[in-house]
């Protein structure tokens, strides 16, 4: 690859992070953290943004860089350094949706999640857009910092893959060829065709919705009885797309688990009322059929993370204890080593440049201390459930979990900051005591280590990709800490329009994993509140999927052939929390990919992602649009619904009693 670029010289920092590449991360940065926002809180899951960020930034830049020559404007050339700056900015503004707990820990503060104990005022935070941005300001900042001094560590002496970064770089170097050039340009008209698309279906099915339960989003798809019992299909092209991006295996097992789940799970659990529950409690109560459901999937969420954390530090320090003898070398370049193979000079090539701008560890680890100062001050004043020295603690114990994740992370791609945040949450939940406001001091501990350890992840991630770029470490530190300090204002403020609109409709998001990371907190607290049996449920299903899940790991470690078809257990766990309509749309998306495929393979999987983003996208406009209306007090003109053949006999019957006017 850096043969293709051998003749171009390396831009300065002054031409990477330039007034063109800061106007088109601000704009696009927002427009992804609106679509983050969304998605966040309509299904909990949060696709990767860094191809639409890459591809998009590409493209603006492009048109912006045709706009100047058409007037004749001088500019500086458009380089790969430069679509690496945008990308990570962008990628760190929207990486705050999930960092920032928007749909896990911030909402499972208020009083919708907290059910039947709104009187517990202890354990009852409202969002505040003020309390929101110091917060995060002081979180994801030091994680800016706190593994800073092992970046050659990770990335030239153990040379961990970060294989999304690795990705986004690859892509980044072919787009600035001639012939990636002319692909990225298809995959933005793939893009902007099916966002328009979906906004017009948007539009379309509005007319439609005059009133709760009407419209095409309750489509019964296998019926009405199983309309009844939550099976349906929404057209959310959100989830659609979603399903899309994801692998098979991940819509499957969410598809089992939305069975088991509404399927068995409920209906059973239907049969206790008035046994094990009272019969008199609301739909969303925690009391109920609800939080069955909400602390089974906790309990096998638990399990799957415990499993997950277990078997990646023993992977991680058996890696670390192989290659500690293993000195880090950073190659120069000279007449004889250019003779050796494409990948090593590639390697020379990405390594000088790496090393050449240097970043002060004392920088970095003064900055961190500062940060953890202060943290520990203002965190307690901001929530003074939490306890300074519980806050000086968490950053105490901070780079070293945070060292473990980064290096997991750099193997595998998963990232556990909410697994370990969970585990904060349990510890210091169950330290402060639910009496004493126990269950916000766990959400807000699980705060402080996910914006810790996210952003320290992504900044690693992006540093990978600035490596494969041939872009300076200082240039993409920059960036990514522009990028933060966008996200920790933009997020906030948009979360609270979203969070106002919520009240003026309580259906419009699900935010499902509030209620989960509730669960969580109020297990570390204590039991009170829990329903009866619910824990004798709890510990069935997390032996069950513990067991699951080693017999997957064996067989997966063993290469059995039935280890590709063994269910994911975590999909399953979140099939028990979710609407059944959201794993019933992302199934539709991956069986519509699935199709196309098998119909032209090459094609799927060249714009498979560009139009998922559009879909995503389209979605979230669309959703922004309906909203306006409902703000204006429009109503649509239309009613669908859709009855059963004796419903229908029956609705006829009355409405011909009716006066004809």
């Amino acid at each position: 690859m850096e043969r293709a670029f051998e003749a171009d010289p390396i831009p300065s920092l002054s031409e990477t992070i330039t007034l063109r590449s800061l106007v088109v991360s601000f704009v696009l940065g927002a427009a992804l953290s609106a679509v983050a926002m969304k998605i966040s809180l309509s299904s909990g899951f949060l696709p990767p943004l860094t191809i639409p960020a890459g591809l998009v930034g590409f493209y603006l830049c492009r048109a912006w860089i045709r706009v100047l020559d058409c007037f004749k404007v001088p500019h500086l050339p458009f380089t790969r350094q430069e679509n690496t700056v945008i990308q990570t900015c962008v990628v760190a503004c929207s990486a705050i949706t999930f960092s920032g707990g928007f749909g896990t820990y911030v909402l499972a503060m208020n009083k919708g999640a907290a059910g039947e104990d709104v009187r517990d005022e202890k354990n009852i935070v409202e969002p505040s857009v003020g309390r929101l941005i110091t917060f995060l300001f002081l979180v994801s900042f030091s994680g800016l910092f706190i593994l800073m001094p092992f970046r050659k560590v990770m990335i030239i002496r153990h040379r961990l893959t970060y294989p999304s970064g690795m990705a986004t770089a690859h892509l980044i170097n072919s787009f600035h060829t001639p012939q990636g050039a002319s692909n990225a340009r298809q995959q933005v008209h793939v893009l902007f065709r099916s966002m328009g698309g979906t906004i017009l279906w948007n539009v379309f099915q509005w007319f439609f919705a005059a009133a709760r339960s009407c419209g095409f989003r309750d489509f019964p798809i296998f019926g009405l009885e199983a309309y009844k019992r939550g099976f349906y299909f929404d057209f959310c092209m959100t989830n659609v797309a979603v399903g899309m991006l994801c692998p098979y295996m991940i819509t499957v097992s969410l598809f089992i688990g939305c069975v088991v789940s509404w399927g068995i799970v409920t209906p059973f659990l239907a049969t206790k009322e008035g046994i094990w529950y009272s019969a008199d409690l609301g739909p969303e109560s925690l009391g109920g059929i609800r939080g069955y459901k909400i602390f089974i999937g906790v309990s096998m969420i638990l399990a799957d993370g415990l499993f997950n954390f277990l078997s990646i530090m023993v992977c991680t320090l058996c890696t670390m204890y192989k290659g500690r003898s293993q000195p880090m070398q950073v190659h120069c370049l000279n007449a004889a080593e250019q003779e050796k193979t494409k990948q090593s000079f590639d390697d020379r090539r990405r390594a000088q440049v790496f090393v050449r701008d240097h970043i002060p560890n004392s920088f970095s680890i003064l900055c961190y201390i500062l940060l953890s100062v202060v943290s520990t001050v203002a965190i307690p004043y901001l929530y003074p459930q939490m306890r300074p020295h519980h806050v000086a603690f968490i950053y105490l114990a901070a780079p070293v979990f945070a060292f473990c994740n980064a290096y997991g992370f750099g193997m595998t791609d998963m990232n556990l900051s909410s697994t370990y945040g969970k585990l904060a949450m349990l510890l210091v939940g169950s330290a402060v005591g639910r009496s004493n406001g126990g269950v916000v001091a766990g959400l807000v501990s699980c705060g402080i280590v996910m914006g810790a350890m996210s952003n320290s992840n992504n900044l690693l991630q992006e540093l990978r990709t600035g490596y494969l770029t041939l872009t300076s470490p200082r240039a993409v530190f920059i960036s990514q800490a522009i990028g933060t300090a966008l996200g920790c204002v933009i997020n906030p403020v948009m979360f609270w329009a979203f969070y106002k609109l919520q009240h003026g409709d309580a259906d419009l998001f699900e935010v499902p994993y509030a209620w989960v990371y509730r669960g969580i907190a109020m297990l570390g607290a204590g039991q009170k509140g829990l329903p009866a049996h619910s824990l004798w449920l709890c510990k069935l299903f997390f032996a069950l999927v513990l067991a699951l899940s080693v017999l997957r790991g064996e067989a997966s470690r063993r290469r059995w052939r039935v280890a590709e078809y063994m269910p994911s257990t975590i999909c399953v766990a979140i099939a028990f929390v979710v609407p059944a309509r959201i794993p019933i749309d992302m199934f539709v998306g991956s069986v519509a990919m699935f199709l196309w495929s098998r119909a032209d393979s090459g094609r799927a999987r060249e714009f498979s992602a560009a139009m998922a983003s559009g879909l995503i996208c389209g979605d979230g406009l669309g959703v922004l649009l309906s909203s306006m209306m409902e703000l204006t007090h429009a109503r649509a003109p239309i009613c669908i619904k859709f009855l059963s053949s004796i419903d229908n006999v029956k609705l006829d019957a009355f409405l011909a009693t009716l006066p004809r006017t």
